[in-house]
C-alpha cells in the first residue's frame, strides 16, 4: 500500500513539474512575441501611399451654402408685343430651343391691322407716284407749275415714308402678314420658365414673361456669407463647388461679385460665384456648397489629411521608420484644408507618414 502511494505521489510530482515547465516556456514565448515590433508586410507596403512631412503656408477652407441659378446676363424673357389669344404652344420647360425656333402663336387683331396698314401704305405709294408722273407731264406741256410738281414730290416722299414705317412695325412684330404673331426664341438655350397656355388671352402690359430661355453653359451660384467671414472672401477668389447630385465631382469657379450689403433679416451678405457648365450638369435651384481656399503668411508643418487618425478625442499619425517599421505618434492639429492637414507638434519635417489605409495599420498596432 505504501509502495503504491509513493509510486503515485512521485508520478504526480513529475506531472506537476512538467506542467510548470511548459507554462514557463509558453510565458517566455508570449513575452518574446510581445516584445517584437510590428512591421509592414511586403504585400501591404506595396499598396500604401507614403507622404513626407513638409512646411507649407497655412491655408484654410471656408464653406458657404448656396443655390445654383441662371446667369441673368444670358437669360432672355419673352414678353408679348401684341394682344391676342395664345395657340399652338408646344415647348415645355426643360426643352432645348434654338434661336428663331417657334414656341407658339398668338391670334391677334393688332397683327391684322399692321398688315392692313402696310397694304394701304403700298397703295398710297403707287397713287403718289402716278400723280407725280402726271404733274411732270403737265409741267412739260406748260399746264402745271413748278409748285404743283413740288407738291406731288412731297406727297410721294410722305407715302414712301409711311410705307417704310408700316414695314418696320410689321417686322418688329414678326413680319407676318397673315394676322398671326409667332412667338420665337431669341437665343439658343433651355426653356426654364413657361407662363402661358393654349387659349390664354395676353396683352403687352402683362407683368410676367410668356417664356424664359437661359443659356446654361454658364451658371451662377448665389451663396450666403455670414458676418464673421466677410473679410475672408474677395472678388476673384477661386472657388470649389460641390452638390448633392454629384458628390464625387468638384466644379471650379470664381467669385464674380460680392453684394457688399448685409441683409437686415438674415444677417448675411450675398456672394455670386460664376461657373462654366458645358455639359449642363448643374441645374437651376440645385443646392450647392461653395468652398473658398485662402492662404496665410504663417507657415506650419503639413501632412496629407488622409494620414490623420482620430481616436479617443485625439489625432494620431503612423510614422514609417526605416523600411518596414512603424511608430504611432500623437499629433496636435492646427487645421485641415481639403487634402492637407497642418500640424503644430508630434512629427518633424522630412519624416514619412502613411497616408492611405492608416486606420488598418493603427488597428494592427493596437491589437
Amino acid at each position: 500500500m505504501n509502495y503504491l502511494l509513493k509510486k503515485h505521489g512521485l508520478g504526480c510530482m513529475a506531472a506537476a513539474l512538467l506542467l510548470i515547465s511548459l507554462n514557463s516556456c509558453n510565458s517566455d514565448d508570449h513575452s518574446e512575441q510581445a516584445r517584437q515590433p510590428y512591421t509592414l508586410s511586403d504585400s501591404l507596403k506595396r499598396t500604401l501611399v507614403i507622404d513626407t512631412v513638409k512646411i507649407r503656408n497655412i491655408s484654410y477652407a471656408i464653406k458657404f451654402n448656396g443655390v445654383v441659378d441662371f446667369n441673368t446676363d444670358k437669360v432672355s424673357n419673352i414678353f408679348p408685343l401684341v394682344s391676342g389669344v395664345v395657340q399652338n404652344i408646344h415647348a415645355m420647360p426643360g426643352d432645348f430651343v434654338k434661336a428663331g425656333e417657334v414656341l407658339g402663336m398668338v391670334k391677334s387683331s393688332e397683327m391684322a391691322n399692321y398688315s392692313s396698314s402696310l397694304s394701304s401704305s403700298e397703295a398710297a405709294v403707287r397713287l403718289a407716284k402716278k400723280q407725280l408722273e402726271q404733274q411732270q407731264d403737265l409741267y412739260k406741256s406748260g399746264m402745271a407749275s413748278k409748285l404743283d410738281i413740288t407738291t406731288a414730290e412731297v406727297n410721294y416722299e410722305q407715302a414712301v415714308a409711311a410705307k417704310t414705317a408700316a414695314q418696320r412695325v410689321l417686322m418688329v412684330n414678326g413680319n407676318n402678314t397673315s394676322g398671326d404673331y409667332f412667338i420665337k426664341s431669341p437665343i439658343d438655350g433651355f426653356l426654364v420658365q413657361k407662363n402661358v397656355t393654349n387659349g390664354m388671352a395676353i396683352r403687352p402690359d402683362n407683368s410676367a414673361p410668356m417664356f424664359t430661355v437661359s443659356n446654361l453653359k454658364n451658371v451662377w451660384v448665389e451663396a450666403n456669407v455670414y458676418e464673421e467671414n466677410v473679410s475672408k472672401v474677395h472678388e476673384g477668389d477661386d472657388a470649389d463647388i460641390s452638390t448633392i447630385s454629384y458628390p464625387d465631382k468638384i466644379f471650379k469657379g470664381k467669385v464674380n461679385r460680392l453684394m457688399n450689403v448685409i441683409d437686415p433679416n438674415t444677417k448675411v451678405m450675398k456672394m455670386r460665384v460664376i461657373i462654366d457648365n458645358p455639359d449642363f450638369m448643374l441645374k437651376p435651384q440645385m443646392f450647392a456648397t461653395v468652398t473658398i481656399n485662402n492662404t496665410e503668411n504663417d507657415k506650419a508643418i503639413s501632412v496629407a489629411s488622409s494620414a490623420l487618425i482620430f481616436d479617443h478625442s485625439q489625432y494620431y499619425v503612423v510614422v514609417l521608420k526605416g523600411d518596414k517599421n512603424v511608430e504611432l505618434r500623437q499629433v496636435e492639429v492646427i487645421s485641415t484644408n481639403g487634402k492637407t492637414a497642418f500640424i503644430k507638434s508630434g512629427v518633424n519635417v522630412g519624416e514619412r507618414v502613411i497616408a492611405s489605409k492608416a486606420i488598418l495599420v493603427y488597428g494592427s498596432l493596437n491589437s
